[in-house]
């Protein structure tokens, strides 16, 4: 009975997880005061130092894992950025869902499993972004920013 105390203790210190910009614990937590509406009830994984240190990441509502790695505003924008752009490959008819996630996969180098851009850094998701642009620009694809469409032709 003892070692299984023992072995639940320290797989629980391997689960815990550290902010990569400050260092601190992350907490689970609810979105509110984070999100403007959170509605749908979000839980976030955020820097136990938040609001000073302000990053987070949005946890899967059924398994209760982070969709991704923590992100401070401006990973967060870049990652939005390149899903918007990164999802038009498919939505546009372009690729399949399942064969832009092996394009991603390829472009980044990283295995079709951790090929999702919650898990990107800075340098994917300008990557992501630069080349799906150069895709949807190639195809005469349209693509919305800000509320205005940009012909890509």
């Amino acid at each position: 009975m003892k070692t299984k105390k023992v072995t639940s203790k320290k797989a629980a210190r391997r689960r815990r997880m550290h902010c990569p910009y400050c260092g601190s614990p992350v907490i689970y937590r609810t979105a509110d005061g984070i999100y403007k509406e959170n509605a749908k009830r979000a839980m976030l994984f955020v820097c136990s130092r938040y609001p000073a240190c302000n990053a987070y990441v949005r946890a899967n509502k059924v398994t209760k894992k982070p969709i991704g790695t923590l992100a401070d505003p401006s990973l967060r924008r870049l990652r939005n950025q390149a899903h918007r752009f990164f999802n038009r490959l498919y939505e546009s008819g372009l690729m399949s869902k399942g064969e832009a996630y092996n394009w991603l996969s390829v472009l980044t180098g990283m295995p079709e499993s951790m090929a999702h851009i919650g898990f990107m850094g800075e340098y994917n998701c300008r990557l992501i972004i630069d080349e799906s642009k150069r895709l949807l620009k190639s195809q005469h694809i349209s693509y919305w920013r800000g509320g205005k469409r940009y012909d890509s032709y």
